[in-house]
C-alpha cells in the first residue's frame, strides 16, 4: 500500500495537535512541517467530518482532538483519508481480468490486507507521537 500525501498530511496533524495537547491553528501546523495551509485545512476538514477532529470558532478558538491519542488507531485515519486500499483494483471490482474467477493471487493479497490493516488499526496517534526534545529539534 502506497498512502496519498493527503494520508501523510492527516497523520501529521494527529501527531502535532497530541503532542500539543492543546488548542492548535491550520497555520501552525503547516509552519511546522512546511505546508500549504490549504492542504492542512482539507485534511482537518475531513478529520472533523469525521469526528476525529474539534473545530473550535472564534477568539481562544482553533482545533483540538476530539478523543484521546490513545483511542485514535492509526488505521482508523488511514481508512477515514484513503477508503479503499486494495492492492490490485480486482479486489473491488468484479471482472476486471480474464482470471479473476479462479485466481488465487487475490486470497493471497485479501489475507496481507487483513494483516496490514489489523496492524494498522492496533497502533494510535498515542504510540507515534515524539517526546519534547526531537519536536523541540524539529522547530530549531
Amino acid at each position: 500500500m502506497k498512502l496519498t500525501l493527503q494520508t501523510d498530511f492527516a497523520l501529521r496533524t494527529m501527531i502535532y495537535a497530541a503532542f500539543k495537547q492543546e488548542r492548535i491553528k491550520i497555520s501552525e501546523v503547516a509552519q511546522f512541517f512546511d505546508i500549504s495551509k490549504a492542504h492542512v485545512a482539507k485534511v482537518v476538514n475531513l478529520l472533523s467530518r469525521h469526528g476525529y477532529i474539534r473545530s473550535i470558532r472564534g477568539p481562544g478558538g482553533g482545533l483540538e482532538l476530539a478523543k484521546p491519542p490513545d483511542q485514535i488507531s492509526i488505521g482508523e485515519i488511514v481508512r477515514c483519508v484513503e477508503g479503499s486500499t486494495h492492492m490490485l483494483e480486482c479486489m473491488s471490482i468484479s471482472d476486471v481480468c480474464t482470471i479473476q474467477h479462479f485466481c488465487s493471487l487475490q486470497e493471497i493479497l485479501f489475507e496481507a490486507e487483513r494483516v496490514q490493516e489489523d496492524y494498522l488499526l492496533s497502533k494510535t496517534i498515542a504510540d507515534v507521537v515524539p517526546g519534547k526534545a526531537d519536536m523541540k529539534k524539529r522547530s530549531s
